[in-house]
């Protein structure tokens, strides 16, 4: 069973169609003349002739004062000043992109810029651009491009304007656009490419690849119908360019099982439905099956027409696909007659690049912000759409209590504001669920959760709740910490605040605290010496009571225990190089490892007494120490300084080697004077 598919956008665009218009408006007032072919159709262009249309080549051929229709294509701004030294009657049929291309390269050469046209340099509309501009080159390929340059040198060093043949291909215009940015800072690229000719080119391929053969109907003096052509005969075997119905061989498709039919633009519908109905009588394909495999079939051609040409309102909302992609700009075809443009920092507000955020063949939904008939252009805002769409997502959302997302953007002692989906939504600080003492500004740039809590559109005014999200979600982690928690197990908490004698930390819905002994090993004077609000710590479990709902957490890692490593390197009697850290009434402390002190009693500080141990020591000072005691229950070290200047106890000896010692009688013996002073005396000696 063979099928047969025709392209829903085959056929006559909007320029053309206007440029019929009105030169059938015109004969109807009387005959006229046309300055060359009005469109690249013959069979058209003779049936206007038949009704008194006649083509001239030159204004020289133009009467003085007579009626001329301009051609679709447009004409230089030198011909347009000769008709008018002839007085003519002018009928400007030139399609609106066209003349807008027109005004982008007067403009450009006002300016003192250079014209880049990418298109086929003998076609009626590249030879009309060229002559709106003064200086200006044109090219077909990307290879011709790269030519250009080359021998061209000082093109680089000149301001650029780059315009497209209405007609061109789209890939094209990707590849061309990004060879002259490799070579240009910031050159000045329209889109100008018919957003109906993508829609057809784009319609063409996808039919070459599904269907057996493709028909290309077009006349051959048409660039978008070779273009057509080419474009097909990439994806497809077998493809047929013929201007009508007579030229159809449909014994070629003979053994095919699907057929794709598709047309220029300036194709009429009756010359399309000649095809059609010849390919359907000669091969015998039923038209039902066609309409079958076609959603709109049961339209009729005018109806696919009017359905292109139709108005676009402000406020609309419109569906497209993404042809193109420059600096500033998005460039969306709508099927229409109009160009859809969105600028592209509606992508990239959130430091998206542009590249990840959208692609060429991307469909895209917009609202129509503004739109000019004139230049067939519509501006376009996703951003608009997605915040029309966002206030209904939001009432929704305040009414039945649901969470919504966004980003925090701006900041003031009153609260922040967060942007969802395009609407600013104000979250008091006491509804930030951040700490009394902390800066708005903490949350800026960052994704929050929250709830509506009052929506008044008219005011454009939405209140929110951090708070109430944080709350429950932390009371189901609660309860779920309380049927999990035990002494020893290990938590990542956060410091939520301070005070002198610890810090409050939360481990995942409930607070502990951690006592200012257990924040460090070392010695602090309070929890802020070490620890922020906010900062992210590992705690464990020392202490709980289920009934009173209170934790105790330690933050010290006990493999660090100072008194072990004391333990591990020293032992009585060994000496250690002490600091001292605080004097005392009774004596002197000192740091023997780090978090672990040991006291150096007054009297064993000097091998003399003192009053006060600041006599012989200061804080700071580093000196010698001997370890004469360690109490292991208690953790207390005794230190001597002292002990380190007294001579070392004399070994016990032999009795013979007491035996031995020097007579008593050579020893000294100590008077005390009525002045307190003590003189040595000799012992008196026994006579005999």
């Amino acid at each position: 069973m063979r099928k047969l598919f025709v392209a829903e956008s085959a056929g006559f665009c909007f320029g053309v169609e206007r440029s019929i218009r009105m030169a059938e408006e015109q004969l109807e007032r009387g005959g006229c003349y046309c300055l060359g072919e009005l469109i690249h159709n013959s069979a058209v262009v003779g049936e206007l002739s038949a009704r008194g249309l006649q083509c001239i080549e030159s204004v020289d051929e133009l009467p003085q004062g007579a009626p001329v229709v301009l051609r679709s294509h447009g004409i230089g701004e030198s011909v347009y000043r000769a008709l008018e030294e002839k007085a003519a009657q002018i009928v400007d049929a030139t399609c609106p992109r066209v003349a807008a291309i027109h005004r982008i390269v007067r403009k450009a050469s006002e300016e003192g810029r250079t014209v880049l046209i990418v298109g086929t340099a003998e076609h009626p509309e590249v030879q009309g651009i060229r002559g709106w501009c003064q200086r200006s080159f044109v090219v077909k390929t990307l290879a011709e491009t790269e030519r250009l340059f080359r021998e061209e040198a000082s093109l680089c060093a000149e301001p650029l304007t780059v315009v497209f043949q209405t007609t061109e291909i789209r890939e094209k215009h990707v590849q061309i656009v990004n060879f002259l940015k490799k070579l240009y800072t910031k050159p000045k690229i329209f889109d100008t490419i018919c957003a109906a000719t993508s829609t057809r080119q784009r319609e063409a391929r996808t039919l070459a690849e599904k269907c057996d053969a493709m028909v290309i109907v077009g006349d051959r003096s048409s660039a978008n119908s070779r273009h057509l052509y080419e474009l097909c005969a990439e994806k497809c075997p077998r493809v047929d360019f013929v201007s009508g119905a007579e030229e159809l061989e449909c014994s070629r498709w003979s053994d095919c099982d699907t057929v794709g039919i598709s047309a220029g633009a300036s194709v009429p519908s009756w010359i399309i439905k000649e095809v059609v109905n010849k390919m359907c009588d000669e091969i015998k394909i039923n038209p039902e099956e066609m309409t079958e495999e076609k959603p709109e079939a049961e339209k009729s051609f005018d109806e696919l027409l009017e359905d292109s040409i139709r108005t676009i309102y402000n406020g609309d909302t419109v569906t497209g696909y993404v042809v193109g992609i420059t600096a500033t700009e998005v460039i969306v075809d709508l099927g229409t007659k109009h160009s859809g443009y969105i600028a592209t920092e509606e992508f990239t507000e959130d430091g998206t690049k542009i590249e990840d955020a959208v692609h060429v063949g991307d469909q895209i939904e917009a609202c129509v912000v503004r739109v000019n008939d004139v230049e067939g252009t519509v501006a376009l805002s996703k951003r608009r759409l997605d915040s029309i769409r966002s206030w209904s997502d939001v009432e929704n959302a305040a009414a039945d209590g649901t969470v919504l997302e966004g980003k925090v953007t701006e900041d003031n002692k009153g609260g922040v504001v967060v942007n969802i989906r395009g609407i600013r939504v104000f979250v008091p600080a006491s509804q930030t669920d951040l700490p009394r003492e902390a800066a708005m500004s903490e949350l800026l740039g960052k994704t929050v959760r929250l709830k509506i809590t009052e929506v008044n559109r008219g005011r454009k005014r939405v209140v929110g709740s951090i708070r109430a999200v944080t709350a429950k979600e932390r009371k189901e982690r609660a309860e779920q910490i309380w049927n999990e928690i035990e002494v020893g197990k290990h938590y990542e908490g956060t410091v939520k605040s301070m005070t002198n004698f610890g810090a409050f930390v939360d481990i995942g819905g409930v607070d502990g605290m951690v006592h200012v002994s257990e924040i460090s090993w070392n010695r602090i004077n309070k929890p802020s010496d070490v620890l922020n609000i906010g900062d992210k710590i590992d705690v464990y479990v020392i202490k709980l009571d289920t009934e009173k709902h209170k934790i105790s957490l330690g933050h010290r890692d006990p493999e660090m225990n100072p008194w072990k490593r004391f333990t591990d390197t020293y032992a009585i009697g060994d000496v250690a190089k002490v600091t001292v850290v605080k004097l005392m009434p009774f004596g002197a402390f000192a740091e023997v490892l780090p978090g672990v002190d040991g006291l150096i009693h007054i009297s064993q500080i000097a091998n003399r007494r003192i009053a006060q141990p600041g006599e012989v020591l200061t804080v700071g000072d580093v000196v010698d120490a001997k370890i004469t005691n360690i109490d292991f229950e208690k953790q207390k070290i005794s230190l001597s300084i002292r002990a380190l200047s007294e001579p070392a106890p004399a070994p016990a000896r032999e009795e013979k080697e007491e035996e031995e010692l020097a007579p008593e009688e050579d020893a000294l013996v100590y008077e005390v004077g009525a002045d307190g002073s003590a003189t040595g005396v000799a012992p008196e000696m026994d006579e005999e």
